[in-house]
């Protein structure tokens, strides 16, 4: 066997073996973890305003759901996941934090799973998304949330995370996870109104805007942090 294959063959190991133990020991993991970070929210006048509405849809980047998850936990949030392999280790580590999730994604039951979220948004319902998953390209971004925002009334409410110090995962979205005793700031930005009869090029520009707001609230959290954004 060649080099080459050898490398293909352990990665394989690998994969297989990290499919085995992280649903197992991952969630247990980092929520150990997220009891020494430090977490700084910011914009929490916009958490508020967004969360006292009937409804909301927050977004954040998919590389980031580890660090946001501490700052949300047991607000009844609810977060889409892809029904992909990687997806399957997700739900476990949501459930330690105390949030429900959506299976679907753009790729695989993307009907089914655009039906629930808007059933939960119009019963009162608070759903995470993140624009760029779940294959990317990172900070890539689609109409979907706009689409939704529309169609509900409810605000986008766009999130930003930064840490000072993490592991970032050889992944195309450079999936980060706070080291021991890392600071972690939660930005959340002005809310996004979309109007009930906007039309597609309205939804362009709101999805400009919603990723100018998410890459901006998180070089703020860099700044802060005094360390430079990793993207």
């Amino acid at each position: 066997m060649g080099r080459a294959e050898r490398r293909r063959s352990w990665r394989r190991a690998r994969r297989k073996l990290g499919a085995l133990l992280l649903p197992r020991v991952g969630p247990t993991l980092v929520r150990t973890l997220a009891r020494s970070w430090k977490v700084e929210t910011l914009g929490r006048e916009n958490w508020d305003a967004a969360y006292a509405r009937a409804g909301m849809l927050a977004t954040m980047w998919h590389g980031r759901m580890v660090l946001g998850m501490p700052a949300a936990a047991g607000k009844g949030v609810s977060v889409l996941v892809s029904p992909s392999g990687d997806g399957q280790l997700v739900p476990p580590m949501l459930a330690r934090f105390g949030y429900s999730w959506i299976m679907g994604s753009s790729n695989k039951n993307p009907a089914r799973a655009v039906r629930e979220m808007l059933d939960r948004l119009r019963a009162g319902g608070r759903i995470a998304i993140t624009p760029d998953g779940p294959r990317g390209p990172r900070h890539g971004t689609n109409p979907g949330p706009a689409w939704m925002a529309r169609e509900t009334g409810f605000p986008i409410l766009p999130v930003g995370c930064a840490t000072d110090r993490a592991w970032r995962l050889n992944s195309w979205d450079r999936f980060t996870i706070p080291k021991w005793g890392a600071r972690v700031i939660v930005n959340y930005a002005e809310p996004i109104e979309v109007a009930p009869d906007a039309s597609d090029e309205d939804l362009a520009r709101v999805t400009a805007e919603m990723k100018r707001r998410m890459m901006a609230a998180e070089e703020q959290g860099f700044q802060l942090l005094g360390v430079a954004p990793d993207w």
